[in-house]
């Protein structure tokens, strides 16, 4: 207690010092105060004629300045009636009514008294005043007290504007950008282009906004949150749109990286503006595009960042599935990649209903590219959009419409008047493989004839095996590929037989053994071959149980840092089962040698063979007696 009593006095002692000090400067500036205006009433009281005039009001002395041997002429000839003495200069008034003034920098003169002591039993020939309040100012000097009362004001408002400033500026972090829309997106179902299996699976949501009231009146719960999957492009943003369109609620629109901010905590209060903007205008969806920007929750305490990044990820689940009402309020988030959010987003009551966007069939994309072309100007019955769909397998709606746009660029290039059909079909080619880049200027004539070889391979036995449609084979060099080989496939596959990835082998396999069969050595020119032919082949023999030995073992199956330990036991088997289909590759082309050098002349001479080509010189081979295609037949029906 004793500590206690001590402390408290001397809080008491040091209050009372403070308040004793501030009396005493308070009074001190009282009597400077009054010493000041008493000296100065009677200081005033004691001046007459110009003196007082010159106290009152010195601007008729600031019209005219003179120099200082002026002014001591003047006072040595006793032609002075009167000096004021201002802080920058000093006022005269002579005997025959003149008045100037004298600039007096730092009081030089001023400081000298001018006349020095006046002696005992005499009187000064003028009065000598002071003015403490006159300002005279000349030249640039004049706006030294514009230029400090501007300081001032600035010194006093600009504190004011910088915290207003922070203040408008956080408030606008915290708000985010997160807007509605003006009006419901016009956009509706009808008007998305297949996506069929989505459009079902949003249909509860759908009711659920229409009319909640069914939902609420038989005690069920509404979806909360709906998280669309899908390749890029595949419009996981019109399905939204046309979500929040056919419910005719109010749409709002952001980014996964939307609750990133600079300031700690400014994201979480954006989280709650999203959610209270939402429930003040349901029905609404919210559009989460890029939710994998939201990421995972981590526990490696990686510092400020990933704890601010818990804090949003947190207050997120908390708006979803707390104790605030959602009604109207739908959350729709869309991603590449699922498996990078966190794992409580989507459990049911969160994300609870998962939409796969699947890219769309050969009647979706005959039907996208026919909507996107009635923009063009094209005479739409002369183009079939289904061989267009036919050799667009696997491009998305997106990459469609950019097609469709690159057919009438390259129809404006051409000099043509309307798009046709052989605009869409290089458009196709661009998009697939890539534009014409000229770099068979810099190739050799050796090199030119060893890629016709390795094209001609490629396309001889695709079409021999039948993988797919030959479309053509080319030598002209289109993005990074020195020449191709366009194949595409009748329809859409999901599932593969092993037969059917045998004979893929065999095609990526069929450039190099060309070169083989040809020159008697290969090129580098196979490298990406042998790369994607291996990745097939490891994923037979590891993933889908095609093994010589009988194998059924997936190594998909076991955590990636044990899985790399037992690759080596399955590269021997992909290496094996590589070898095997390179020797039947390399007896296939042997035995249709002809054909090969036939279609690698042409090459070299038009450098574009089409397709129809190969299929005539493979049956015109087969008419001679040679049972190359029988063979072939054979092999493919094993």
């Amino acid at each position: 207690m004793k500590p206690a009593r001590n402390s408290l006095w001397s809080r008491i002692g040091r209050n009372v010092m403070l308040a004793v000090a501030a009396t005493a400067i308070v009074a001190t500036g009282a009597f400077a105060y009054w010493r000041h205006e008493h000296h100065g009433a009677t200081t005033q009281a004691a001046l007459t004629g110009i003196a007082s005039q010159m106290r009152s009001d010195a601007s008729a002395w600031t019209h005219r300045e003179k120099d200082a041997s002026a002014m001591l002429t003047d006072i040595r000839e006793q032609h002075v009636d009167a000096i004021g003495v201002a802080r920058n200069a000093i006022l005269v008034s002579t005997t025959t009514g003149e008045r100037y003034f004298v600039v007096d920098h730092n009081g030089a003169f001023s400081n000298a008294l001018l006349l020095g002591e006046v002696k005992d039993g005499t009187h000064a020939p003028y009065q000598l005043v002071w003015l403490p309040d006159a300002d005279v100012r000349t030249g640039a000097a004049r706006w030294t007290s514009v230029f400090d009362r501007t300081r001032d004001l600035l010194s006093l408002f600009l504190p004011l504007v910088i915290i207003g400033g922070l203040a408008w500026f956080m408030r606008r972090e915290m708000r985010g950008g997160a807007q509605l829309l003006e009006r419901s997106p016009a956009l509706r179902f009808n008007d998305v282009i297949g996506a069929g299996e989505a459009k079902a699976a949003l249909a509860d949501v759908q009711a659920y906004l229409a009319a909640p009231s069914q939902f609420t009146s038989m005690g069920v719960r509404a979806p909360c949150g709906v998280l669309m999957t899908g390749g890029p492009g595949v419009g996981k943003t019109r399905l939204a749109q046309a979500l929040a369109g056919e419910c005719g609620a109010n749409f709002i629109s952001i980014t996964g990286s939307y609750f990133s901010a600079k300031y700690y905590g400014v994201g979480i209060q954006k989280v709650r503006h999203l959610f209270e903007l939402a429930r003040k205008n349901a029905p609404t969806v919210i559009f989460i595009d890029e939710a994998d920007g939201l990421g995972k929750r981590t526990d490696a305490g990686g510092g400020s960042v990933e704890a601010e990044s818990n804090r949003i990820i947190n207050q997120l689940l908390a708006e979803m599935d707390g104790f605030a009402s959602n009604e109207g309020v739908i959350v729709v988030a869309a991603t590449n990649h699922p498996d990078n959010l966190d794992e409580a987003l989507r459990r049911p009551g969160r994300f609870d209903r998962t939409v796969n966007v699947r890219l769309p069939d050969l009647e979706d994309r005959a039907q996208i590219l026919r909507f996107y072309a009635t923009k063009l100007k094209t005479k739409l019955d002369r183009i079939d959009f289904y061989q267009l769909a036919r050799l667009t397998t696997g491009l998305s709606p997106a990459t469609l419409s950019m097609i469709v746009n690159q057919a009438g660029l390259l129809a404006r290039k051409a000099g043509d008047h309307e798009v046709m059909s052989a605009h869409f079909i290089e458009a196709i080619k661009i998009a697939r493989i890539g534009d014409v880049n000229g770099s068979e200027r810099a190739l050799s004539e050796e090199e030119r004839m060893r890629i016709a070889v390795h094209e001609a391979g490629h396309g001889l036995v695709a079409a021999l095996l039948g993988t797919g449609v030959l479309e053509e084979v080319t030598i002209l060099p289109r993005g990074g590929a020195l020449g191709v080989a366009l194949i595409t496939k009748t329809q859409d596959k999901h599932l593969y037989r092993e037969t059917e990835m045998r004979n893929e082998i065999q095609v990526l396999l069929g450039g190099r053994n060309a070169e083989l069969l040809v020159f008697g050595e290969a090129s580098s020119g196979a490298a990406q071959d042998l790369q994607e032919a291996s990745r097939i082949g490891l994923d037979m023999v590891s993933k889908f149980g095609f093994n010589a030995d009988g194998n059924l073992f997936s190594l998909a199956a076991l955590p990636q840092q044990v899985a790399g330990l037992q690759l080596k036991e399955a590269i021997g088997h992909a290496n094996q089962l590589l070898a095997e289909l390179n020797d039947a590759c390399h007896a296939l082309l042997h035995a249709n040698e002809p054909v090969l050098r036939e279609i690698a002349d042409r090459l070299l001479e038009v450098e574009t063979v089409p397709g129809e080509t190969v299929y005539r010189l493979i049956q015109e081979h087969a008419a001679t007696g040679n049972g190359a295609v029988r063979l072939a037949q054979e092999a493919a029906a094993a």
